[in-house]
């Protein structure tokens, strides 16, 4: 045995061990830190979640007189809503224009569809008896109905149906039956 083995031998005697050991602290941190490096490496990353805006309360489809529309004109915050042809449209995400203090809000809570077909903005568009029947918009010539439609395509591609127009008659009529 040479010099250095005796050393150890020795050494190893006096501390009570013949072989050296690793499980001193120092090296079970680094190997903790080595198995939770290893561990987030390899693991494959966690789906990010998609941020969706959240959803607007359902809106049911309901049927309207030109007296229950009148209300929906976007003031106080509330929704805007007004009719072409017999169906109710609500228009609140255009509120810059169809709300208080825009270029259309005159036709808010009422049927819009003379007006539109007319490419008139003007008061005087619009069905001043609200218990008269609805305007068939009989006496309008073909351009202005290609330009109700074009509107109401528009409308159709942007904003929600939530509900139809009827007269005053009939919907009481309707509520009777």
């Amino acid at each position: 045995m040479d010099y250095m083995q005796a050393q150890m031998a020795e050494h190893a005697a006096k501390a009570g061990t013949t072989t050296p050991t690793f499980a001193t602290p120092l090296n079970l941190i680094l190997l903790s830190v080595l198995a939770y490096t290893a561990y987030t490496t390899l693991l494959p990353p966690a789906p990010a979640k998609a941020h969706y805006p959240p959803s607007p309360p359902a809106t049911l489809f309901r049927t309207y007189n030109p007296h229950t529309l009148l209300p929906f004109t976007g003031e106080d915050g509330g929704p805007v809503y007004f009719a072409v042809r017999g169906r109710v449209f609500d228009v609140s995400r255009g509120r810059n224009f169809y709300g208080p203090g825009g270029p259309y809000a005159n036709f808010a809570g009422r049927d819009a569809s003379r007006g539109l077909a007319c490419g008139s903005f003007d008061e005087d568009m619009l069905t001043k008896d609200l218990d008269a029947e609805l305007d068939t918009l009989s006496d309008l010539g073909p351009a202005e109905m290609d330009s109700l439609r074009g509107w109401e395509e528009r409308f159709e591609e942007k904003y929600d149906v939530v509900g139809k127009l009827v007269s005053l008659r009939e919907y009481n009529e309707t509520i009777k039956a």
